[in-house]
């Protein structure tokens, strides 16, 4: 039996939008163990629910690759969300002119 890991890399959820590089060095059912190579300095291996990894590649080319790829897909939506903040913004600005309004009337009233 072989200990040897077909897939040793990882993205790992960092936050909306990143993933970071991950080095599976074990892993179980439940979690993955290893280090991030990209890292200034590289600590003790570290532990993570399975549930942190995005997706599993061969080679570090690959995850770095895929990495790249996702950002560029995300990135092309950031107009269509920017738009959508604006929308946002300007419904609650809306929302708050009649309330006051509402109000303002009541005290009149």
């Amino acid at each position: 039996m072989s200990d040897r890991i077909e897939r040793p890399w990882a993205l790992m959820r960092h936050h909306a939008g990143w993933a970071d590089v991950f080095h599976v060095e074990s892993d179980t059912a439940d979690s993955v163990t290893g280090f991030y190579p990209d890292r200034e300095t590289v600590g003790p291996p570290v532990t993570y629910s399975t549930r942190a990894v995005l997706a599993r590649f061969p080679t570090l080319e690959a995850a770095r690759a895929a990495r790249e790829g996702a950002v560029s897909e995300w990135r092309k939506h950031d107009t269509g969300v920017r738009d959508a903040e604006t929308r946002l913004r300007d419904a609650e600005k809306a929302r708050e002119d009649a309330w006051l309004a509402c109000l303002r009337q009541a005290a009149e009233g």
